[in-house]
């Protein structure tokens, strides 16, 4: 049996008021291959994975990246990869006009999720 290999991401965005959607795209012991569609004003709460690294794809959009407990931020867009790298800080507000659509690989797929 062959396993899936390619996706399109704008099959599994799922804009929702409230909280972003964590939508899986595929997962293996090796990683969690996430979408996440943001839209402006929402914001995915800081958090770190104690065991693994979590490595965003910027589709499109634009937000400001949490990149420490103390609230300190850096601005992300279309184009950049952001690398959380085991128990480091993470987590965005989106503080555009748009949605921010990004993939995320948190690898291993078992790497743990501790909000802050």
């Amino acid at each position: 049996m062959k396993t899936q290999r390619m996706f399109k991401v704008a099959d599994f965005l799922q804009p929702a008021d409230g909280e972003p959607v964590r939508s899986v795209i595929t997962e293996s012991t090796d990683a969690a291959i996430v979408a996440w569609h943001v839209k402006p004003g929402q914001r995915i709460s800081a958090h770190v994975h104690p065991d693994g690294q979590d490595t965003w794809t910027i589709i499109s959009g634009r937000g400001e990246y949490q990149v420490a407990a103390t609230g300190e931020s850096t601005p992300i867009g279309s184009g950049d990869v952001v690398v959380a790298h085991r128990n480091e800080v993470h987590g965005v507000y989106n503080n555009g006009s748009e949605p921010l659509v990004f993939v995320s690989v948190v690898s291993p797929a078992a790497s743990g999720f501790e909000p802050l």
